[in-house]
């Protein structure tokens, strides 16, 4: 009984170092760029068309559910860092949130979340609550509780109005715009890796659930 324990405990440490690792081959170090390059067009339509959504975590979530959490969280912090020096400098803050994006989303896809369309749902259910926990604190303590979205904002001043302390005010804003917008990005992420071929995945840092992605 005890060596069986003891066979199941380094299994699963072993499991533990394969997800938190990074496997920097060709493989990675172009998905990475790439997974960067779909943020910025990403984040950049969201906001000339004045979507209600953030469309930012799309590359960051498909590296993750891909290559892992490591790599997830890096895209994201990369994204948000260029995106805020070449464009808008309040999305830089904002890379802690892309990065616990990043690794919400790589260990639920190790979880094999994205084997179902039903799992990706409550993956970007989840991952949205993860944004929420992360953006509103920054919210609070650098824009006054709003987050920059019109829809959202618009939900913010409509709580204040109401007498809402300003962090219910902002939490408010924060899930109307996150919850939509991750569980999108994770059915967008869901439905491209229905196409990707267990031969690509392979070469991508990888545990068994996430080998079973398509």
């Amino acid at each position: 009984m005890f060596a069986e324990r003891r066979r199941t405990m380094e299994g699963d440490s072993t499991m533990s170092r394969k997800l938190w690792t990074l496997k920097l081959n060709t493989a990675t170090l172009v998905l990475i760029p790439a997974a960067i390059g779909i943020n910025y067009l990403g984040k950049l339509f969201a906001q000339l068309l004045k979507l209600p959504l953030w469309l930012d975590s799309i590359g960051t979530c498909l590296a993750a559910a891909m290559a892992g959490p490591i790599a997830g969280a890096i895209v994201g912090a990369v994204n948000n860092i260029i995106y805020g020096v070449t464009v808008d400098p309040i999305s830089t803050i904002y890379a802690l949130t892309n990065m616990g994006i990043g690794i919400a989303v790589g260990v639920l896809a190790y979880k094999g979340f994205f084997k179902s369309l039903k799992g990706a749902v409550v993956a970007g259910l989840i991952t949205g609550l993860v944004a929420v926990v992360i953006s509103t604190p920054l919210n609070m303590q650098f824009w006054g509780g709003t987050t920059g979205n019109i829809w959202g904002d618009a939900a913010f001043a409509a709580c204040s109005a109401k007498g809402m302390s300003p962090w219910i005010a902002s939490a408010v804003d924060e899930i109307i715009v996150d919850i939509p917008d991750k569980i999108a990005v994770l059915l967008i992420v869901w439905a491209i890796s229905k196409g990707l071929p267990k031969s690509l995945l392979s070469l991508y840092q990888s545990g068994e659930e996430i080998s079973d992605l398509d």
